[in-house]
């Protein structure tokens, strides 16, 4: 059975400001406009983050824009959304969140199957040196490429 996936949005500055340790996928609950405006690719991840709050795991800050066609029937584009996690899943997720330093982000936003799900991942924050080293290592990584382009035997 083959998977249907289809990316709406990532969130790109997730990897660069944190270490990214689990991650893990989360049905959204949406309202009708909410996810119109989803499969037209009306997202933002930018400064939203996970929690748990009373036993339940919310996503805060997501900005789904509002549906261009939409009648009288309108969402708030910043509400908190509930996240879809199984008991066991927001437990074990409670207890790493408790630990100095360690939270919950969302990663991408994506239809699988026709349903809207949320990667969110266990991250922690990297200091200026991690990120200064993992920029080196790309445009090594990226010359590294380069040069065996070049120089490839034909």
């Amino acid at each position: 059975m083959s998977e249907n996936i289809k990316i709406v949005t990532t969130n790109k500055k997730a990897r660069h400001d944190y270490h990214i340790s689990e991650t893990l996928e989360a049905g959204l609950v949406l309202t009708g406009t909410e996810v119109k405006s989803l499969r037209a690719g009306k997202c933002s991840l930018r400064d939203s983050y996970a929690r748990i709050i009373n036993d339940e795991a919310w996503i805060i800050g997501m900005h789904i824009s509002e549906y261009a066609n939409q009648g009288y029937v309108t969402h708030d584009p910043e509400r908190r959304r509930k996240l879809l996690l199984h008991r066991y899943e927001i437990k074990r997720l409670q207890r790493q969140v408790q630990e100095k330093g360690v939270t919950l982000i969302p990663l991408k936003v994506y239809f699988k199957n026709g349903v809207a799900k949320v990667e969110i991942g266990l991250a922690t924050g990297k200091r200026k040196y991690d990120k200064r080293k993992d920029i080196a290592e790309r445009e090594q990584h990226r010359e590294q490429k380069r040069l065996e382009k070049k120089y490839r035997i034909r």
